[in-house]
């Protein structure tokens, strides 16, 4: 069956701009290419990204499917290797060397990191389907449909995984990948049905054929994850890491950071000791009397209801939007609000806060939900305090920063609203995406965000911000130590629990996560990224200089890696590779 992934032809928007047929020309051919093989055999990503066409149908994790999508990779990047720079214009050039990074990417992880051999969850979550209940982008009916033709190939999703995966695995690869598999098959025996209840009257025939399926892939994600504590899990190592060498490679070819981990760890320490010294500042001007920690701890007292959790994000996220709006932090091209809604009950185990945004072609399901999980009613009163402390005024408020205002849903609506061609907009940079998030939370404040209220009251949000970056600063320093020093899972938790002041539980889950997740530590170095580039461009502008005017520069490229940017934004070629 022949594919055509774009709602238009604007693979490359950008073409003929270099003025002459050729390498233009050809580039866009090949990204045009390469971009339809890249949803074809990843159709759950084209769905997430609004392309309908992608309904129903999921990665063919065969091993004679995985060597045939490696070997495209590898043809498509020697294709593009072969185009001669003087043949494209600036813009092409830049879009050739991002989707150049997103081609690196998928071979490292597929090659190197071996996604689909050393790590089960990439099978633990195949069949995700929760986009099918949570955006009415078609009739239920035929959302319906979709979910039984992913759910049927359960089976072989499943006899795939045992014959692929390798006899000793990753101990927190395993672990993790089997709390996935159980939380999957919880939601598809329980939230899937409730929220397809209504089509087992109206539509018995089409009910009755999901049924089968969903009974079957149930039963498959629970006997994946028996499997693997039966069959792998008494064969486990401890050996995660991913070495020095590959983390290298992961720098340089996904995020164009020629730094080596060595010196990246030494920026992280130093920025730890600095935020540390942030925290510190902040609790004594509060109560310079109290230790740094406990002054933490006292600021959560002043949290909501559990009624009244989703009426005051309301409130104070319109607040924020205000302040960015009236301080001329960026232009909203949307009058549009992103929805605070609940959390979606399977989502609330793993999920503080988040915000869903629709995929960049999506035409219909457009909404964007800012999602908040509130206290369980059938939590006892101790449990329901704790959680409520979680969403105290100053913590709440420099999450929605970060989620929303002027982070991830403002991104989004400037990205949508740009010339961002179809490749800018499938292909994104972690440290950008992250980084731009983080940099909000810091960057909001700086500029005067919650000092309306005197001194005491900005330190509390400073003290609050400063706990953010804290924990996305250890993520940095435990990401380089695990995959390049040796550093185990124990010893990780550790640091965190020093560092960042966590708890035993949350502190052993950033370390967990840590060994699957070594790119954890784009958050930090993002961040750091885009003040560098700040830096730069303010003395490159002088007095043309405003916040408004770098922030617009900054986000209508798309969400390229970040050393790109600095090669369209300064001018001086001399400091381009001083991204830190």
């Amino acid at each position: 069956m022949a594919w055509s992934v774009f709602v238009g032809a604007r693979a490359v928007q950008r073409a003929g701009a270099s003025g002459e047929e050729g390498g233009g020309a050809r580039f866009q051919t090949l990204a045009r290419e390469y971009i339809n093989g890249y949803l074809v055999w990843r159709p759950q990503e084209g769905t997430a990204l609004g392309l309908h066409q992608y309904d129903g149908r999921i990665t063919d994790p065969g091993a004679a499917s995985i060597a045939a999508e490696l070997a495209r990779l590898k043809r498509s990047r020697l294709a593009l290797a072969g185009l001669s720079p003087a043949s494209l214009s600036v813009e092409e050039s830049h879009d050739l060397r991002t989707l150049s990074c997103a081609i690196d990417n998928e071979i490292l992880s597929i090659e190197e990191l071996r996604a689909y051999t050393r790590n089960p969850m990439t099978y633990a979550r195949a069949l995700d389907v929760s986009i099918y209940i949570k955006r009415d982008f078609a009739p239920l009916r035929d959302r319906l449909k979709s979910i039984t033709a992913i759910e049927s190939q359960a089976p072989a999703l499943f006899r795939a995984a045992r014959a692929n995966l390798e006899v000793s695995l990753p101990r927190p690869y395993i672990e993790t990948a089997v709390e996935i598999a159980d939380g999957s098959a919880e939601f598809l025996s329980h939230d899937l049905v409730e929220a397809l209840k209504t089509l087992k009257t109206s539509e018995p025939g089409l009910y009755s054929e999901f049924s089968l399926a969903n009974d079957r892939a149930v039963a498959e994600l629970k006997s994946f994850a028996q499997w693997l504590e039966k069959e792998r899990l008494p064969k486990a190592g401890d050996q995660f890491a991913i070495g020095r060498e590959k983390y290298q490679r992961m720098l340089s070819e996904g995020e164009l950071v020629d730094y080596p981990p060595e010196k990246i760890l030494e920026i992280g320490l130093r920025e730890l000791k600095r935020e540390q010294a942030v925290f510190v500042q902040a609790a004594r001007e509060i109560d310079p009397a109290r230790p740094p920690v406990e002054v933490f701890q006292a600021i959560q007292i002043d949290h909501p209801t559990a009624e009244g959790l989703l009426p005051g994000v309301r409130k104070n996220l319109e607040a924020i939007r205000k302040f960015v709006v009236d301080h001329r932090i960026i232009t909203l091209p949307s009058e549009v609000r992103a929805r605070v809604e609940e959390t979606l009950q399977f989502d609330r185990a793993s999920s503080f806060a988040s915000m869903d945004t629709p995929g960049p072609f999506e035409t219909k399901a457009t909404e964007a939900y800012y999602y908040v999980t509130p206290v369980e009613k059938e939590w006892p009163p101790k449990q329901q305090e704790e959680w409520l402390t979680a969403f105290n005024r100053y913590t709440t408020d420099v999450v929605s920063i970060h989620e929303v205002y002027p982070g991830h849903y403002t991104q989004f609506l400037v990205l949508n609203a740009s010339k961002a061609t179809d490749l800018e907009k499938i292909f994104s940079s972690y440290a950008f995406v992250e980084g731009w998030a983080h940099y909000s939370e810091q960057m909001l404040l700086d500029e005067g965000f919650g000092a309306e209220g005197g001194p005491v009251q900005a330190a509390k949000y400073r003290l609050a911000q400063s706990d953010e970056a804290l924990l996305r600063t250890c993520r940095l320093c435990v990401s380089v130590k695990m995959h390049c020093q040796g550093m185990t899972v124990e010893e990780g938790a550790k640091f965190f629990r020093e560092n960042c002041y966590y708890e035993e539980k949350p502190a052993k889950s950033e370390a967990m996560r840590g060994t699957f997740d070594p790119g954890y530590l784009y958050y930090t170095l993002g961040k750091l990224e885009i003040l560098k580039l700040r830096r730069d461009w303010r003395r490159q502008e002088g007095a043309a200089y405003s916040l408004l005017r770098f922030h617009q520069e900054l986000l209508r490229h798309g969400a390229p890696p970040i050393r790109l940017l600095r090669e369209r934004m300064l001018r001086d070629r001399a400091i381009w590779g001083e991204i830190l």
